[in-house]
């Protein structure tokens, strides 16, 4: 019978350990800050493509935050124009994607940039595909997104991405070989998400199968996900 892995591995939650910084250094250190309440700017927008790690970083921020008993809200566009209207000037709110919201959700944005301002207390960061000017978003919101802090978030080169899956892979509780990380690099999709995600899939596997992971199993895997395809 085949072990039931499910409820024997889950995916660690985002954080800054298991972040890999790549050439992300100096915005990795300004969320520390952020996160901790400890740095002197109250408003951050990053960018990046798909699979850059924006969606992880914004939930470390807002993971970090909580932990240190400080109140915060974290949101993933689209959302509302009520629930950003209701958002409390007090607090830390943490939005992704500002590039899927509507126009009447943009507004509630802009008057929640302004509401958090005038209090002095609460803190914004926000991201998105693109730098601000470039976001394709009313132009008073593109502005107050831009007087804050702005860090684009650099893709990982290969051996950055090797580093990630290994790390994911030991936060699971297994090294990821060599030989299987440099495989899947040339033959699979190579956006951080589907390798993190691939990981869970080849440690699921392995536990049902009792066995261990190995390039035999790495093709079985992929080819159950893509069965058309032609794997060496």
């Amino acid at each position: 019978m085949k072990q039931l892995a499910l409820s024997l591995s889950s995916s660690p939650e985002p954080s800054f350990g298991n972040f890999v910084p790549g050439h992300n250094a100096e915005v990795l250190c300004a969320l520390r800050a952020f996160a901790d309440g400890a740095g002197a700017d109250r408003f951050i927008y990053v960018w990046g493509g798909a699979g850059s790690g924006r969606s992880h970083l914004l939930g470390a921020v807002a993971r970090s935050t909580r932990n240190s008993a400080r109140l915060v809200t974290a949101l993933k566009a689209p959302v509302t124009a009520q629930q950003l209207a209701d958002m409390r000037e007090d607090q830390t709110v943490v939005l992704d994607d500002v590039d899927r919201l509507d126009a009447d959700a943009q507004h509630a944005l802009f008057a929640l940039y302004n509401r958090i301002r005038d209090g002095g207390l609460g803190a914004l960061l926000t991201s998105g595909s693109a730098p601000p000017a470039a976001l394709g978003v009313r132009a008073d919101l593109a502005t107050r997104l831009a007087w804050g802090l702005v860090y684009e978030i650099h893709a990982l080169t290969d051996d950055e991405k090797a580093a990630a899956m290994r790390a994911h892979a030991l936060a699971r509780g297994f090294q990821l070989p060599v030989e299987v990380q440099d495989y899947v690099l040339r033959h699979s999709r190579r956006d951080l998400p589907s390798l993190l995600a691939l990981v869970d899939r080849l440690d699921r596997y392995s536990l049902e199968e009792r066995r261990a992971i190995t390039l035999p199993l790495v093709r079985e895997v992929l080819r159950q996900a893509h069965p058309d395809s032609e794997l060496p």
